[in-house]
């Protein structure tokens, strides 16, 4: 920022009203450059919009992020759906929203075509080698990130626990844990306000950057207030483009037909990823690899690790599965796998976003209304608390697949452990970002995998 936007004369007037196209090209820019998970994405946007260009104050800020912590869906991306709506109606929503995800469709297309007509290579195999644990390490340190934030009592970590015993030992589904947890948050909301009361919170406003363009103090504009008119509108309008979209899948493949069935699955998980994606893979992974068999469980790893390398949201994991999905099924026949690929991640990114746009747009008027209310925060609170035991199944997965890949009985790689316990403290003590480790781990692998067979002489690899 130049030092005559820095000045107090400058910072006490509003910026200069933004057009919709100057903020067409900030939501692209940002869609490129969107690393480092939520918190990375959060981080950047405060940064841009709140500090340097003043397009809406922290206060605003922050408490537009709180209500996008209440919803299923990733939250980043919602964050930016409400600015844009907020500062250029519906238009301006959809475009933020849709350009923060269309980079990140774009380059897991190219990167899951080169996974599996390249996948093969030393080369590549070797770097995802390196990877995998480091994904491993990184989903841990999800679950302790999450939980050192969320668990602030005996109460809710007892939910975290059971959570981690239900879907482990008893392999109960996600859906039927996140409705009893939000049932006894909301429970405990009543009866034990106080052991409820921590969870969806991203703190208040601590600091001024100058008057913005979206103050405190800024009347709501018309689009934004509440009106049941407008509330019917748009529940129809999303509740149109869904059935439209389901409804030509079943006309053209039937309702068991691949495309029709990942249309309905990914509506379900768009519904459920309470708690960011982390939350919703143990469902994507029950669903599309132990019912449908889209992918194998050594395929989802990839994945994940592919999706922590791209900008945009975590849950664009999806958009592998989904291609995988529709390469491995020939969709269009043996001889356009790659439109097949390309066609399927479009249908699972499209029914997985679908319902984040709804939720803001429909639900954008009734925030003053719902902030701070604990009954709306209470259930969160109790679906936050059993999303940490999920997480960390999810970690024990992982590590299962990645430290013995044989099973069992085909012995313990632990070189991968090695990589896993580097990356993991990289993360915990040294405050590493996820791409640094991937990158680190990735080139490990790959140096690793070119010295393999040495090390399986002398018995590193058993």
């Amino acid at each position: 920022m130049n030092n005559a936007a820095s000045s107090p004369l400058a910072q006490s007037q509003a910026p200069a009203p933004v057009t919709l196209g100057q903020a067409f090209r900030y939501w692209l820019k940002l869609g490129f450059i969107s690393f480092g998970g939520p918190a990375g994405q959060i981080a950047i946007m405060h940064q841009d919009l709140v500090e340097k260009k003043r397009w809406i104050s922290e206060r605003r800020y922050l408490h537009a992020l709180n209500y996008c912590m209440l919803l299923p869906g990733p939250e980043a991306q919602q964050l930016a759906i409400y600015i844009g709506w907020l500062m250029h109606r519906t238009v301006g929503g959809i475009i933020a929203g849709s350009l923060f995800v269309l980079p990140s469709l774009i380059i897991l297309i190219a990167l899951s075509w080169i996974y599996l007509d390249f996948g093969h290579l030393p080369a590549v195999a070797g770097v995802l080698y390196g990877i995998k644990p480091a994904v491993t390490a990184i989903v841990l340190f999800a679950a302790y990130r999450i939980g050192s934030r969320a668990l602030k009592n005996q109460l809710l970590w007892a939910m975290a626990g059971l959570a981690f015993v239900a879907i482990f030992v008893f392999d109960i589904p996600f859906p039927l844990i996140v409705l009893v947890a939000g049932l006894l948050g909301a429970l405990g909301g009543r009866y034990a306000p106080a052991r409820f009361s921590t969870g969806g919170g991203h703190g208040s406003a601590k600091q001024s950057y100058g008057k913005a363009l979206i103050d405190d103090d800024t009347p709501i504009p018309d689009h934004a207030k509440f009106s049941g008119k407008r509330l019917a509108k748009l529940i129809l309008a999303g509740l149109v483009l869904w059935a439209a979209a389901i409804g030509c899948l079943c006309a053209r493949y039937g309702w068991d037909g691949p495309l029709t069935q990942m249309g309905w699955f990914f509506t379900k998980a768009a519904l459920l990823t309470f708690g960011g994606a982390y939350a919703v893979l143990p469902y994507v992974y029950q669903g599309a690899v132990e019912h449908y068999h889209w992918l194998t469980a050594h395929q989802m790893i990839d994945g994940l690790a592919l999706g922590e390398t791209t900008p945009g949201p975590l849950i664009m994991v999806v958009t592998f599965v989904g291609f995988v999905a529709g390469w491995g099924k020939a969709l269009l026949g043996t001889d356009q796998l790659f439109p097949a690929g390309a066609t399927a991640a479009c249908v699972v990114t499209y029914f997985t976003f679908l319902p984040s746009f709804l939720f803001i747009l429909a639900g954008g008027p009734l925030v003053e209304s719902t902030h701070g209310n604990l009954k709306f925060t209470a259930p969160l609170t109790g679906i936050t608390a059993a999303v940490v035991g999920v997480i960390l199944n999810l970690a024990v997965f992982f590590a299962f697949h990645v430290f013995w890949p044989r099973g069992f009985q085909g012995g313990f790689d632990a070189v991968t452990a090695v990589i896993a316990l580097a990356a993991l403290l990289a993360l915990l003590r040294y405050k590493a970002g996820i791409i640094p480790v991937i990158a680190m781990c990735g080139t490990a692998g790959f140096l690793i995998s070119s010295l393999k067979p040495w090390l399986e002489q002398v018995g590193v690899f058993l």
